[in-house]
């Protein structure tokens, strides 16, 4: 494994040493700096090299699962840590890396740490969507078009395959690949399925799919490099 560039962000100093601590023990991971502040982090980050975050989820500023959907398209891979068992589920919903359960062993933190992909593209390639109590890991590629309905969405998938969960348009597209476009206010579509426009139906697998006056002339600009 390549040399990694981390950062800590916990509220509390004892939390921070030992997962500084452990960090100097691994000749792979180089601690960048810790935080006891996440919005200390956010401008870090921005002007920094960083590969992965241990990153605690109960903080007074900013919770840590804020926090990482505020970066879910950098590409920093994170690795939770927190006392608190029942945010597991949540950790997974935004595709972490790992999840540490507090007080944590170095065994545990080295598991974790080896579980960086070899690939940095990997991270980019799925996310993992809650249907009910059922988890299901979503390679983009597979995606035809999200329609929303209510509070919930459909994802419309390769091979017939429909997964409905409980989350909004609106926060998917801040986090999908750039290849994803918003055609209507109930409608992401992956750009890369497009087969074909009529008038204002965009032509998808066996879908139709209507572009509303507002997202018609991006949608033209983006896909078919065509402009009114």
């Amino acid at each position: 494994m390549r040399s990694l560039n981390c950062i800590i962000i916990d509220d509390e100093e004892l939390a921070r040493k030992l997962l500084e601590t452990y960090a100097k023990k691994l000749e792979d991971l180089n601690c960048l700096k810790t935080f006891e502040n996440p919005l200390a982090a956010l401008s870090f980050i921005k002007s920094n090299s960083v590969d992965l975050i241990f990153l605690d989820i109960q903080m007074p500023e900013l919770k840590g699962t804020d926090f990482a959907e505020l970066i879910q398209k950098s590409g920093i891979q994170i690795i939770f840590t927190t006392a608190y068992s029942e945010y597991a589920l949540k950790g997974f919903e935004l595709s972490a890396l790992d999840y540490l359960l507090k007080p944590i062993t170095f065994k545990r933190f080295v598991d974790a740490v080896e579980k960086y992909p070899t690939n940095k593209s990997e991270v980019l390639e799925s996310m993992v969507v809650k249907s009910g109590y059922d988890l299901y890991k979503i390679l983009f590629k597979d995606i035809i078009h999200i329609e929303s309905d209510s509070e919930y969405v459909h994802y419309y998938l390769e091979n017939n395959k429909k997964i409905m969960a409980h989350q909004s348009l609106t926060k998917l597209i801040s986090v999908l690949p750039d290849y994803f476009l918003r055609v209507h206010r109930s409608n992401i579509i992956n750009s890369k399925k497009v087969t074909g426009m009529k008038g204002r139906d965009l032509m998808l697998s066996e879908f139709i799919i209507s572009v509303s006056d507002t997202y018609y002339e991006t949608v033209k600009n983006r896909i078919f490099n065509q402009s009114s």
